[in-house]
């Protein structure tokens, strides 16, 4: 059986190694390393030359759209501002500017909250004796009491109208009695509603 030995045809040998010292007796070559280094070095610095002219043209631009400083338009420095002191006289004085906040403000509970308002000021309404124009003496009265009225002496009767021959394909026009006063709670309104029923209930 034949063994190849690749002496005999020409392969290629390694260069052989003396590790007789037990490290690397050749110096490192660092052109490569300070080549390296210098490049970057340099797209470091025009790196940063290009980001700080374009934060200049940026800036000149937003100068521009806001036009001269004067007392309504100025540049304020918030450090000098601070930190809010954190003492409870501020934190209560911060809470009252929060709630008294103009309207509109930010729904943090999908208005249920102020829908129920809402129709808890129409209940005031609809429910008790209030002015609708106190200089004329008009007074708001409760939607039982108008219904009683209403009961008693009919709806006003509104003087005839005189009315014109139709076109062709029109038809006498019919208006009908809403099936409801347009007014329902909401779901959110029903839950308050039933929690309270079972909260006077446990009392």
């Amino acid at each position: 059986m034949s063994t190849h030995n690749p002496h005999q045809h020409g392969g290629h040998n390694p260069e052989e190694i003396d590790t007789s010292a037990g490290f690397e007796q050749s110096d490192v070559r660092t052109t490569g390393i300070v080549v390296f280094l210098m490049a970057l070095l340099v797209f470091v610095g025009v790196s940063g030359i290009l980001v700080y002219g374009i934060g200049k043209v940026i800036n000149a631009e937003l100068n521009r759209e806001d036009g001269p400083t004067s007392k309504w338009a100025s540049t304020v420095n918030i450090r000098e501002l601070g930190n809010m002191p954190a003492n409870p006289a501020m934190q209560q004085k911060v809470a009252e500017l929060t709630q008294n906040f103009p309207t509109p403000r930010v729904q943090l509970d999908d208005g249920n909250q102020d829908v129920a308002e809402l129709h808890q000021r129409e209940d005031l309404l609809l429910d008790h004796y209030t002015w609708a124009d106190r200089s004329q003496g008009k007074v708001r009265i409760p939607i039982e009491r108008a219904m009683e009225l209403l009961a008693q002496r009919g709806l006003p009767v509104a003087p005839p109208v005189e009315r014109q021959g139709l076109m062709a394909g029109d038809s006498v026009p019919t208006v009908t009695a809403p099936l409801t006063n347009g007014f329902a709670r909401t779901g959110y309104e029903q839950e308050q509603a039933a929690r309270a029923a079972e909260m006077q209930e446990a009392q």
